[in-house]
């Protein structure tokens, strides 16, 4: 059994990533092995969690795999660890909009049968302290509210003041952080600037982190509360069972040859689930990791290309700079190898960027905008491509601060059923090309199709 922790907070921007991550580097630096998980969608917080504990990032998000599937995929992400650690997202009770508790950080505790760390911004409060944590420790009388982490604490006098609030709560306090610049991540439009961006100052600031939790949280406390946690019924999600499952035959047309499924990577393109190289590989595949901002080619041999999610438009000068690479790109999907992109990947095969030249793959024009594109979406592909197939039902996620003016005629890939129907990226030879980001351990399928294709297509 895994003992497990859920730092959870009233609300976003209460430090629940750098406390999350604190603990996790904390419990590591005292030698156990740690599991680290984020709640929801998000991709840059598990790149500083993987920083912390050495293990890669996952991510339990309810809507996109199902209610039923968390457990599993914590129990995946946890094997052989001793402790794991989810960081959660919004507020404690928030979800995906008019969907109740689905997706919110207290059904993924309830499933987990976790306990839960209630991190407080507490710079502008003092005895409310209590009535807060009073409230969201009383509101849903399955959720376990174990203790409550201050934050960004500005004195002894305060600290004493909160202190006293919260003596009679019931509510133990397991910790008091001071403010600490140090400890602070930089953001920009999406959230929080990538580890990939900035390596060495990720590192110095997760080390900052460790010593801020060490020095005022009471790990051994936290240890045991974690501990207590009981036993979680069922089995690990396992990709190759889950793969052999959906297409028990190899997925080589040819024996003994595995198809290179060339994954996009490096600071450009670092959104990506760790189960999609997973499922990739149990269909098949061998997955094979490029950087386009360095390499000028694609890696020999290969069948696929999957372009996940990241900042092109931080790196656009670069990417338009490489143009082998975007040349072998064109040349590739010209030759109708399957290609799979996901936001990133849609502008990188657009024939521009911000006036910047791209992979010219699909007829469209990519530029920023000042709109915030933002929410789960429900999803029905509506035409027959090398990821689903027509009617095929999946759901995702939108974030972006982009938009994309298709040429005349082209083929939509998605039918969005909320929040209001419209068609959604572009299915063209072997190509999907999309805004949605998927979680393909809720659509397996989509990996042991692609992987088919490919084992089907040409190769670079």
């Amino acid at each position: 059994m895994v003992a497990r922790l859920v730092i959870a907070a009233p609300s976003s921007g209460a430090g629940k990533t750098t406390v999350a991550t604190g603990l996790m580097a904390a419990f590591a630096g005292r030698g156990l092995a740690v599991s680290p998980h984020k709640v929801g969608p998000d991709y840059i917080d598990p790149g500083y969690h993987a920083l912390a504990t050495g293990r890669p990032g996952r991510n339990l998000d309810a809507y996109m795999c199902g209610t039923g599937l968390i457990g599993p995929l914590f129990e995946h992400g946890a094997t052989g660890c001793e402790l794991a650690v989810v960081e959660g997202v919004m507020g404690l009770y928030d979800g995906a909009a008019d969907q109740g508790e689905l997706a919110s950080t207290a059904q993924v505790a309830k499933v987990l049968r976790a306990p839960v760390v209630l991190v407080v911004d507490a710079s502008s409060q003092s005895r409310s302290v209590a009535a807060l944590v009073h409230g969201f420790a009383s509101w849903d009388p399955e959720v376990r509210i174990g203790g409550v982490i201050l934050n960004k604490v500005a004195s002894d006098r305060h600290e004493h003041l909160l202190r006293d609030a919260l003596g009679g709560s019931g509510v133990p306090v397991l910790g008091v952080l001071r403010r600490a610049p140090s400890v602070a991540t930089p953001s920009r439009h999406l959230g929080l600037v990538p580890v990939a961006e900035r390596q060495t100052a990720a590192v110095e600031a997760v080390a900052a982190q460790a010593e801020q939790v060490r020095a005022g949280c009471d790990l051994d406390a936290l240890l045991a509360l974690a501990r207590s946690a009981p036993p979680m019924p069922g089995e690990a999600w396992d990709p190759t069972a889950t793969a052999a499952g959906l297409r028990p035959a190899p997925a080589s047309s040819a024996p003994g040859r595995r198809p290179v499924v060339a994954v996009a990577g490096g600071a450009a393109f670092t959104f990506s689930y760790a189960e999609h190289a997973e499922l990739l590989t149990a269909a098949g595949a061998e997955v094979v990791t490029f950087d386009p901002l360095r390499d000028e080619s694609l890696p020999e041999g290969t069948s696929g290309l999957v372009i996940g999610g990241g900042f092109p438009e931080m790196y656009g000068a670069e990417l338009s700079a490489n143009e082998p690479l975007r040349k072998a790109v064109a040349e590739l999907a010209a030759a109708g190898a399957p290609v799979a992109a996901e936001c990133a990947g849609l502008l990188y095969l657009a024939r521009s960027l911000d006036g910047r030249p791209m992979c010219g793959v699909l007829d469209a024009e990519a530029r920023m905008s000042e709109r915030l594109t933002l929410g789960y979406r429900d999803a029905v592909a509506v035409s027959d491509s090398s990821l689903a197939a027509a009617g095929a039902r999946m759901r995702g996620h939108e974030f972006h601060r982009t938009v994309i003016e298709p040429g005349a005629g082209m083929q939509a890939a998605w039918g969005l059923r909320q929040p209001h129907r419209r068609l959604e990226g572009f299915v063209e030879r072997g190509v999907h090309a999309s805004y949605v980001h998927t979680h393909w351990a809720g659509a397996p399928e989509a990996a042991v199709r692609f992987v088919e294709h490919c084992a089907d297509g040409p190769a670079a």
